[in-house]
């Protein structure tokens, strides 16, 4: 719902800041059980249920906030923090409802969120373009000579493979790091965080099988295939993890 009040592109700018601003109220008003929305008082009874830090769902808000604010990033560090707020603070929100045991998990889900939302961002290079949003950091359009209005007219040429490669290999980081932090203790309770993950590495694989070409369609992972990765972790990460987990 934090998500659909900035998308709504039928509104204005200023109508959907309102929302936002309006919808972050009520959540706090729902914290200290003041809320009459029925979705803000179940959410309130799930975060004390499962002891969720209160913090990621600020940091969500203020991170859609951002798409309000800004359709351009200067450098990595700008990206990171975006992709921290929008994605890994719903990691940080799902792994006490998953059951994680280890503070390291955290970190899991936090590098994690970054690779999703990076993955997200080289698939989408296309839709976003259409949007007037490059999420590409100008320091890297810089580094491999490839112009904003080459990305915005969908150029395809060896200086957008040679930016693509670099912002997948900075995306496989982010999962390798999230790998380091994930203990066999915890990999049982993260099997859905990990469905996702082998499912969005899948997706790296398809866009560096067809060369980075997201220009001339959406490459996509299958339902099928989605489905048979997530029964293969599933069963493996509920078998053989939870044994040695036990």
């Amino acid at each position: 719902m934090t998500d659909d009040i900035v998308d709504n592109n039928f509104e204005s700018k200023e109508a959907r800041f309102e929302k936002l601003k309006k919808w972050k109220d009520e959540f706090e008003l729902s914290l200290k059980e003041k809320s009459n929305n029925s979705i803000l008082v179940e959410l309130k009874t799930v975060i004390d249920t499962f002891k969720i830090h209160v913090k990621p769902f600020f940091d969500l808000i203020d991170g859609v906030e951002m798409d309000l604010e800004k359709n351009r990033f200067e450098n990595f560090d700008e990206l990171k923090k975006y992709c921290y707020n929008v994605a890994s603070t719903v990691g940080l929100m799902t792994i006490p409802i998953f059951g994680y045991k280890l503070k390291d998990t955290e970190k899991f889900a936090i590098n994690l969120g970054i690779a999703l939302q990076l993955t997200n961002i080289i698939r989408d290079v296309k839709t976003d373009g259409k949007n007037n949003r490059i999420y590409l950091p100008k320091e890297d359009l810089l580094k491999f000579n490839y112009s904003e209005s080459d990305l915005l007219n969908s150029v395809y040429n060896e200086k957008f493979i040679e930016l693509m490669k670099y912002q997948t290999t900075r995306a496989r980081k982010f999962y390798n790091d999230a790998d380091k932090f994930l203990s066999t203790k915890d990999k049982s309770n993260m099997f859905t965080a990990r469905a996702m993950e082998y499912i969005y590495l899948r997706l790296l694989d398809k866009i560096e099988q067809e060369n980075f070409d997201v220009f001339s369609k959406k490459i996509r992972v299958s339902n099928l295939n989605k489905i048979f990765i997530a029964l293969s972790v599933f069963i493996k990460y509920k078998t053989f993890y939870k044994w040695l987990s036990v």
